[in-house]
């Protein structure tokens, strides 16, 4: 049991599956954290989308063998959870207050200062993309580098607002429902993986349907809630003062979302990736295409796969070490276009 520290304490730690998970109790309930790596390192804080956790989202990233040499040679990763959301989560009472985005952001403040960070590398999904982005706009200087997949800025078009209302209702009424799931699943995946009536559905989407079994209706409910009441924090975005590096499928359905929020950052600190065939979900869909995007965008901070450089970090990152000229789309292979990346589905 760790001594508590300020407002924020560990209510219990386990090591689980390699890293050990803390449940920090902060001014908007407890949050599970899970630690991976050596705490020395710089830090990489991860955020899931809607229903998820780090298992459901990033486990195909951290799989992916030359990914994770890059990532947990360079970092130690903090995987944090949306309230309710980790492995095992017991239902939240009805009794707590249901957070804001702005909740949400200001508890990863608490979750650094618990363990000590100061400025940190930000890798989020869909929704826990806008809680980081909002996230590096209220606390700039906690924030060296964003990496976002299908990032979401702007306030809910009435579309997806009607549409997050229809799960809500279906949360409430039959909770964590096969119809459910699926409108779920196409939140996160291309058609290629979720299978026809001639094809069947991917291992991935298998597994992330079993996963979704687990989460408890009423903590879904509430991350939901604050996604679907969020502000458009658009005009945040020309403050930022970290580099930014997008992820989007061409498939997802907030890939013109990924497509406005790039056109609003500083063309010199930001690239985009569209990966083809592919959701919302890049993390597990097509790992491997973020692979070469990520180098490029880490090479900026003097980080490198061991593969070619057997030093390993120690010291935190710098802003100041980062060339510009790293991020623009010329030194990727670009010429005044977007990336495009292109994985066959059989890799």
């Amino acid at each position: 049991m760790a001594e508590s520290n300020d407002s924020v304490s560990v209510d219990m730690e386990k090591i689980y599956l390699g890293g050990k998970e803390h449940h920090i109790q902060t001014g908007c309930g407890p949050v599970s954290v899970i630690v991976y790596g050596d705490y020395d390192k710089p830090a990489l804080i991860t955020y899931p989308d809607l229903a998820l956790n780090y298992m459901s989202c990033f486990q195909g990233l951290f799989f992916c063998p030359e990914a994770a040499s890059l990532l947990l040679h360079n970092f130690c990763i903090y995987h944090i959870s949306p309230p309710g959301h980790e492995l095992g989560a017991a239902a939240i009472s009805s009794d707590n207050p249901v957070p804001s985005t702005e909740d949400l952001a200001d508890q990863i403040v608490e979750i650094l200062n618990y363990f000590r960070l100061g400025a940190v590398m930000c890798m989020g999904v869909t929704a826990g993309a806008y809680i980081l982005t909002l996230f590096a706009i209220k606390y700039r200087e906690r924030v060296v580098g964003l990496i976002l997949v299908s990032p979401l800025c702007k306030a809910p078009s009435w579309t997806e607002w009607f549409y997050n209302k229809v799960m809500s209702n279906f949360l409430h009424f039959y909770g964590m429902c096969g119809l459910l799931k699926e409108c779920l699943l196409q939140r996160y995946f291309s058609k290629e993986v979720r299978g026809n009536a001639e094809v069947p559905e991917s291992e991935i989407v298998q597994a992330c349907r079993k996963l979704l079994d687990e989460r408890k209706k009423t903590n879904v409910m509430r991350f939901l809630h604050a996604i679907n009441t969020r502000p458009d924090i658009t005009e945040g975005l020309k403050g930022l003062n970290c580099r930014t590096l997008i992820f989007v499928g061409d498939s997802s359905p907030f890939h013109s979302e990924a497509i406005h929020m790039t056109s609003k950052l500083d063309r010199k600190f930001s690239a985009l990736v569209e990966v083809q065939a592919c959701g919302s979900m890049v993390t597990e869909e097509q790992p491997h295409a973020m692979l070469i995007p990520m180098e490029y965008f880490l090479m900026g901070y003097g980080l490198y796969r061991p593969c070619q450089f057997s030093n390993s970090p120690r010291s935190p990152l710098s802003p100041s070490c980062i060339s510009p000229e790293l991020l623009s789309p010329e030194s990727m292979g670009l010429k005044l276009k977007p990336i495009k990346t292109r994985v066959s589905l059989d890799v």
